[in-house]
């Protein structure tokens, strides 16, 4: 793939045990910074709307630098769908003046590292250098932002470079193949019903005028927010980066150019929920998804179903796996859940695969009846305390280098609007209940609006 600490893991022992009570706590408190956690931050937003977060770090004479756009899958449409993800290629394909190859070479040269993302919210870049060669950076990312070539030659090859990730990771993987399949049809009919990676057709067919046109629209400074930690001083990079960001133009209107698009289709989940879906595929045992209706990012009942689905499926001692694969009888290979929340809507799920000689309607009516069982026997006090402090170190440990930081600050700034949310967050965990936990079970788990999807090479 395309790391310098600050914080140090004797914060986490101490969020832990903080834990130890947590639900006496009222949810009341989810407001408050209970952990002791804070991260010095030094904010500007200049004049053309791009939004700059400093963090300083001299403990490693290095930094990390994080560019997100605030723009992903669900802004295509029709006939441009991978759009996103394709100028996530071109973005390291040269600009007016650093020309083709030259991003690599400028950052690897400099012992640098480098890479991108894309999903269906947001693109993001970073990269992660020594500390004399900020200014390098700067310059380099100011220019593909306001400048990127798009040269013929290579777009038609990042074209065809993208159609075989697509190939490898959904056409010729089941995992891939059942996993999008599992959001298309929870999401169909929303902004979330493409592939992020884009559709085939889409794919080879739109052109570099089209995606030149939403680079425009979308790769602006009032679309974007930076994230630099390290050994800098926070007011010279903020002189520095408003040298060469200050004068980029913003796209007008933005706002309502963004909420026009996505209100064409809205959120709301398709009538035709129930049903099953078999895939043929290549496994020889039958691997599954059970899609259920969740909540978008943000939502306190999105935070519950996080503990859940940990609860439920996370690990060789969660609830689901004793019962289907360290029994005595197991039926599965492996299992787990997941809650995942986007910014605009969600879906909880549970997946695994079987074992030989197992029956996959036999194990299908099973695992419905003990999801409904396990609202009242899976969620105890103590499995409830296990998985928060669990599930908070896992979230806190990557606070240990610039990079970990810069994406934990710029993920809150971009989702909540507010970078500082990690101190409610915290204490939003820390609040929560078994009673809580009982009710978000029975609301998302114990319905019949679900989708069950299974491939095999037998389907």
């Amino acid at each position: 793939m395309r790391s310098c600490g600050v914080m140090k893991l004797s914060l986490l022992l101490l969020l832990i045990l903080n834990l130890g009570c947590s639900s006496s706590k009222n949810a009341d408190k989810a407001d408050q910074n209970t952990s002791g956690i804070s991260i010095d931050v030094k904010k500007k937003v200049l004049k053309n709307g791009l939004t700059i977060l400093v963090v300083e770090n001299d403990k490693l004479p290095i930094f990390s630098y994080y560019t997100y756009f605030q723009v992903g899958s669900k802004y295509e449409f029709p006939g441009i769908t991978g759009s996103s993800h394709l100028l996530e290629h071109m973005m390291f394909k040269g600009a007016k003046k650093y020309g083709e190859g030259e991003f690599d070479k400028l950052i690897e040269g400099n012992g640098g590292k480098n890479n991108a993302y894309t999903s269906n919210d947001l693109t993001v870049y970073f990269e992660s250098l020594p500390k004399e060669h900020l200014e390098v950076v700067v310059d380099l990312e100011a220019d593909r932002m306001q400048n990127l070539l798009l040269v013929k030659e290579s777009f038609e090859k990042e074209r065809n470079v993208v159609l075989e990730e697509r190939k490898m990771r959904y056409e010729n993987s089941d995992r891939g193949k059942i996993y999008l399949t599992m959001m298309k049809s929870v999401f169909k009919g929303t902004p979330y019903g493409s592939s992020v990676i884009g559709e085939i057709d889409d794919l080879k067919n739109v052109s570099r005028e089209e995606v030149q046109k939403y680079f425009k629209q979308y790769y602006s400074p009032n679309n974007a927010v930076i994230l630099l930690v390290g050994d800098v001083n926070a007011e010279k990079a903020f002189e520095m980066i408003e040298k060469s960001y200050g004068l980029i133009k913003p796209t007008e209107n933005l706002t309502i150019k963004k909420k026009a698009q996505l209100d064409k289709l809205g959120y709301q989940f398709k009538k035709d929920f129930s049903k099953k879906i078999k895939l043929k595929g290549t496994s020889p045992t039958p691997m599954f998804s059970l899609a259920l209706k969740g909540i978008k990012i943000g939502e306190r009942e999105g935070f519950v179903l996080d503990i859940l689905s940990s609860i439920l499926g996370d690990g060789e001692s969660s609830y689901l796996s004793e019962k289907f694969v360290n029994n005595r009888k197991p039926v599965l290979q492996s299992i787990y859940a997941a809650n995942y929340t986007l910014q605009d809507s969600g879906v909880f799920f549970i997946g695994g695969q079987l074992l030989e000689k197992a029956r996959l309607a036999t194990f299908e009516k099973k695992l419905r009846n003990e999801l409904h069982r396990s609202c009242q026997t899976a969620i105890t006090e103590r499995a409830m305390n296990k998985v928060i402090n669990q599930y908070l170190v896992s979230m806190l440990s990557g606070l240990d280098t610039n990079s970990g930081i810069a994406k934990f600050l710029g993920d809150r700034q971009v989702y909540y609007g507010d970078y500082n949310f990690y101190k409610k967050e915290l204490a939003l965990y820390q609040s929560i209940t078994v009673d809580e936990l009982k009710l978000a079970c029975q609301k998302y788990l114990m319905t019949d609006e679900s989708i069950f999807i299974s491939i095999w090479n037998k389907n």
